[in-house]
Formats: structure tokens, sequence, C-alpha cells
């Protein structure tokens, strides 16, 4: 399997905010984009995920099988908002993004204990605190397997302790042949990633 963007271009508000991206992934392979504020770091992501429109160029996902026959199928996206409703429990936020990602891979309850927070299953999300809230959104992660994981600003609000456990989950995705995409402006120590630096020369 591999993730393929050639002179990729992304828009914003009808705008080119990036322009000429290549790049290609196989498994076990991740890629980490930094760049300045407003560098198209989060566009880029969300053109592959396919959330938005290819302005130039082309973004292929290829050897996926019947399984995962393009990006959106194979991909789980993860911005930088956490895309929970307040008012819903912890696990109905988590029981509907599962069951709008295909065959689970675990149950709700074994995700959160990934995560460290098994007692908020029951708790309405907005009672979390604001770490707890992005510890939530990582455990859909964990909830339908899927190769690609594009991650957006993944350790924003989180603690030294859960940003390193996050890291090490990064790691374990990539050892089992996973596909990683992530924008960060802060560290995130993945061993064997490349980088791509935003605002750059690409090639």
């Amino acid at each position: 399997m591999r993730l393929i963007a050639e002179d990729l271009a992304g828009e914003r508000g009808g705008e080119t905010v990036f322009s000429g991206v290549s790049f290609a992934l196989g498994q076990g392979e991740g890629l980490i984009v930094t760049g300045a504020n407003g560098s198209g770091k989060s566009t880029l992501l969300r053109v592959v995920a396919g959330l938005l429109p290819v302005a130039a160029g082309r973004v292929a996902l290829e050897g996926g099988g019947e399984d995962f026959p393009d990006i959106a199928s194979a991909c789980h996206y993860l911005g930088h908002l956490n895309a929970m409703k307040p008012a819903l429990t912890v696990a109905e936020n988590l029981a509907f993004w599962q069951a709008q990602m295909g065959a689970a891979q675990m149950g709700v309850a074994e995700a959160l204990d990934l995560v460290d927070l098994p007692h908020t299953l029951h708790l309405p999300y907005s009672y979390l605190s604001t770490g707890q809230k992005r510890r939530v959104s990582i455990a859909k992660l964990f909830l339908n397997a899927r190769p690609v994981w594009i991650v957006d600003e993944p350790t924003a609000g989180l603690d030294k302790q859960s940003e390193a456990a996050f890291v090490s989950f990064l790691g374990d995705h990539l050892e089992d042949g996973g596909i990683l995409i992530a924008a960060t402006h802060l560290p995130l120590p993945v061993k064997g990633v490349r980088g791509l630096v935003m605002g750059a020369a690409h090639g």
C-alpha cells in the first residue's frame, strides 16, 4: 500500500495556500508536516484526506485492495477540533463515530482504557477537561482499523504524560504497517519519520 501525492496544490477561500507538494509513503512510513501559521499545513491534510478538493496535481492510495479502494475509506482524520457533541456522553460520541467508520476493531470501553479514561464512559463530554476531551478524540483512532492516520496538531491540550503516550501510539501504528501524516507546531518525536516544511521548496 502506498499513499502518493504528486505536485499537489490546495486552496483556501479561493486562494492557493500551497503548491508543488510531492511525497510517497509506504506501509510503516510517516511524514511530519511543519511550517509557519498560514503555510497550509491543515489545508494539506484536509486535501489528502479528501475533505477539500485538489486544486492541482493528484493524491492517491495504491494497493489498498477491496477493503480500502481509496483514501477516504482507508484513513482516520483527527482534526485540530475534536468533533464531539458536548451534550452526549463520551460513550455516545464514540459509538456514533464508530458506526460511521465501518467494521469495529475494538469496543468503546477498550479504546477509553487505552487513553486512560475508563471512568469517563458515561459522563457528558462537556464535563471533561481540555486534555481529557483531546484524549477521547484520540480514542477514535482505535475503534476501527484503518491503515492511514492523518492527524492535525494531535497533542494540543495534552500534558507531557499524555503526549508521550500518544507518540507511543503513533510508533505502534507505524510498526504495524500503518501510514502516518501529522501536522504539528510542537515536537512530535516519532522514530523513523520524514519531515516536510510547508512554505519551503518541495519536490
